[in-house]
């Protein structure tokens, strides 16, 4: 398997027509995208109930922030092939139907094949602040697991590339991620 994981925002839909976003690591192999969601998972039942996502991928990094920070109401389109939902603000989406599950007690295993693939806008590339967002974000979601000296030491680092590179949007999810550490601090133990 291709070790290589790229950050991307999966949406499905739960059997009562809600519609779920997750920012997920995904990797490609042989055409097919598997996903490792975490359980419990929101997008793992919602998959295993209708067989399909929509894989969605996005450079607006408020997605990923606004993901972890409680903020998931992010507008939203009917996919074409499947019956899903896709993000308005992806560059592209690919719908997926689910070819293969392995499960796990921690991270199942799911393999997913390749139905309909959209460009809606060009890749202009990539600015060094929404590394730091996306980086930002994975702190953020494991808050619960790292020492508080970690966190304070990889933000710190990260502010660099927010100070030397963003624009409003990596400005604006930024301020939502250091109030979610903020927030987690003074929660009690």
């Amino acid at each position: 398997m291709n070790d290589v994981i790229y950050e991307t925002v999966v949406t499905s839909v739960s059997p009562d027509g809600v519609p779920h976003l997750a920012p997920m690591g995904v990797r490609y192999q042989q055409g097919d995208v598997i996903l490792m969601p975490f359980r419990p998972s929101t997008t793992h039942d919602n998959i295993v109930a209708s067989g399909l996502a929509v894989l969605n991928i996005v450079v607006d990094t408020r997605v990923f922030a606004g993901c972890v920070t409680g903020r998931r109401d992010w507008p939203m389109r009917p996919a074409e092939h499947i019956s899903g939902m896709r993000l308005q603000a992806a560059l592209s989406h690919v719908e997926l139907r689910l070819a293969d599950r392995s499960d796990d007690m921690q991270r199942p295993r799911l393999r997913m094949a390749r139905v309909h693939e959209v460009q809606h806008a060009p890749f202009v590339g990539f600015n060094r602040a929404q590394a730091a967002v996306l980086e930002g974000a994975v702190l953020v979601s494991r808050l619960h697991m790292l020492a508080p000296a970690k966190i304070d030491s990889e933000m710190a680092y990260l502010q660099i590339a927010i100070d030397k590179t963003a624009g409003p949007e990596e400005h604006e999810a930024w301020g939502w991620l250091n109030d979610a550490v903020a927030r987690h601090r003074k929660e009690p133990a």
